[in-house]
């Protein structure tokens, strides 16, 4: 099972930006479909994006961040990303990067996922 490790969070404004990472260890992340996952006070688990391991497919599913947020994947750093643009309060929640071998296990959450600890984001108004 592939360990891992997001870093990134914080505090920032909201309209402003953050970058969260996602690292991997004990495996190589080339051959999973990734996914970021968010979870606000109070609510469930929100699937945000994933992306497939070869890029031939890349979602977005949460309209509320359509044209702000963007995954990408560096396979040679073993790392994936997501870039959080004009950021708002109700972003305000715990980021949990995913790993498991399909995109459709990731949306569904049926199956094998691996699962990060988590990195805070909070965005002020």
């Amino acid at each position: 099972q592939v360990e891992l490790v997001e870093s990134g969070g914080g505090l920032v404004q909201a309209g402003g930006s953050l970058i969260l990472s996602c690292a991997a260890s004990g495996r190589t992340l080339g051959t999973y479909a990734m996914g970021w996952f968010r979870q606000a006070p109070g609510k469930e688990r929100e699937f945000v994006a994933a992306i497939s391991a070869t890029w031939s497919e890349r979602l977005s599913h949460a309209d509320s961040v359509k044209g702000r947020f963007t995954i990408s994947r560096d396979n040679a750093k073993n790392t994936v990303y997501l870039q959080m643009d004009s950021l708002k309060s109700e972003d305000t929640a715990v980021y949990y990067c995913a790993a498991a071998s399909t995109v459709a296990i990731l949306r569904s959450r049926r199956g094998s996922i691996s699962w990060g600890q988590g990195t805070q984001v909070t965005v002020s108004s």
